[in-house]
């Protein structure tokens, strides 16, 4: 069940990583595709400030994790896992820093999925994000589930 959903702005495009934060939680993982500069670090940033704005956490600066990898987050009992995997020398890495254990225990938001190889989830959803030719600051974002319980995500997304 593929999704299309189109921005018109940096703001809209958050605005989609916001309506989406209540309906995720512990054991999800969201793919984040699509080129460089396609605005999934934006995407990410907001999906993490509006958890931790739901759960009263105090605000943090959320940097991309292009050079450490993963940065971990909290929004109340949940743990969010933001990893960039564009700089990563082996899948065997993943197992090094415990990404492959996470997936059950946190909400992960992995850039550049493509590096996981065979340690992608069974259950996760996949946003690519491309530029809109369209808009200027524009972006379409396709929605693309594996394994079941995805449905109020999608929804809240589109919407």
């Amino acid at each position: 069940m593929l999704k299309t959903t189109t921005t018109r702005s940096p703001e809209q495009t958050a605005a989609v990583a916001q309506r989406i934060a209540a309906t995720l939680g512990t054991g999800d993982t969201l793919l984040m595709s699509g080129p460089v500069g396609a605005g999934k670090s934006l995407f990410c940033r907001a999906l993490i400030e509006t958890l931790q704005r739901q759960a009263d956490e105090p605000p943090e600066d959320i940097p991309s994790p292009s050079y450490t990898l993963i940065q971990t987050y909290r929004a109340g009992p949940l743990e969010i896992w933001h990893a960039d995997l564009y700089r990563l020398g082996d899948a065997s890495e993943l197992v090094e820093l415990g990404l492959d254990e996470a997936f059950a225990s946190v909400l992960a938001l992995i850039e550049w999925p493509d590096r996981l190889g065979e340690m992608t989830p069974q259950r996760s959803l996949t946003l690519h994000l491309q530029p809109d030719p369209d808009f200027d600051q524009g972006r379409r974002i396709t929605l693309s589930p594996k394994g079941a319980g995805w449905t109020g995500v999608i929804k809240a997304a589109v919407a």
